[in-house]
């Protein structure tokens, strides 16, 4: 029975709700960083083959690419730290809250902390919000693409029309105006719809987008769960103040209607009598 209570205590003292939150971010963070890492140099591969014929005309889009996948190595690294701290608040906040001040007491440092917590999470909220909005882009254009080529195949015993269906990626800021050819149109951009290279891309920025939406889904959660602790741990605080002013309160009474000093009907010396 002790080993029991025991185990009961241990699980009782997991913050499940932070827990989930950094499962969450753990694998939306490894699905964007995998995924985009990868989606970005097949990218580049494709620009390459079918969009630019001269490095010169793509080597600013490498050079960004090679730029993001270095953030992504930093974003990566970031939040695998951050969601392991957020991890160890949400263990202190859960401790302090169900201990109920008792003998574990929340400090002002440790108030201080989780509220710093907090409004960075609320930062981190706002700035991978525009993220997740970065990364619906990629989504947008190979879209727009695949509906192209499946247009294309629709109309594929009409060969005037379909030359006039094309994707510039200069339109999309990926080339300079001057790169050629710069687009794909007709039966030419069917077939690169129908590679394994573009299936792929494709596939890899959609995941990317999932694990982008799943971060910012967990960062919301996190920052939700903590201001809850916060909010349940400040009325605890108060309750126990509240209490403390009732118990002065029942003192002063008892002293009023004694009409003198209380002593304990247990004293230690007989001189101690009253």
């Amino acid at each position: 029975m002790g080993c029991y209570d025991c185990c009961m205590r241990c699980l009782g003292g997991v913050p499940y709700c932070s827990l989930v939150a950094t499962l969450l971010c753990f694998s939306g963070i490894a699905l964007f960083c995998g995924c985009g890492h990868q989606a970005l140099t097949e990218t580049e591969r494709l620009i390459e083959t079918y969009f630019a014929r001269n490095l010169q005309d793509y080597i600013t889009l490498a050079y960004l690419i090679q730029y993001f996948q270095y953030v992504i190595y930093g974003l990566a690294s970031f939040f695998f730290l951050y969601c392991i701290v957020l991890l160890a608040e949400g263990f202190y906040t859960t401790s302090a809250a169900r201990q109920s001040f008792g003998e574990f007491r929340s400090t002002m440092c440790g108030r201080c902390l989780s509220l710093t917590f907090i409004a960075l999470t609320y930062v981190l909220v706002v700035l991978w919000l525009l993220m997740f909005a970065f990364s619906a882009l990629p989504v947008y254009f190979f879209y727009n693409m695949d509906a192209t080529c499946h247009t294309i195949d629709v109309l594929a015993e009409t060969p005037a029309s379909i030359n006039q269906l094309c994707v510039d990626a200069r339109q999309y800021g990926l080339l300079p105006w001057n790169a050629v050819p710069g687009k794909a149109c007709g039966m030419t951009l069917s077939t690169v719809c129908k590679t394994r290279e573009y299936r792929m891309t494709y596939d890899l920025y959609i995941a990317a987008f999932a694990g982008a939406g799943i971060t910012l889904l967990a960062l919301v959660h996190c920052s939700l769960h903590l201001a809850v602790n916060q909010a349940y741990l400040r009325r605890l605080r108060q309750g126990e103040e509240e209490e403390k002013r009732r118990g002065y309160d029942l003192f002063g009474k008892l002293q009023r209607d004694r009409e003198g000093t209380l002593c304990s009907p247990y004293p230690i010396n007989l001189s101690d009598i009253c």
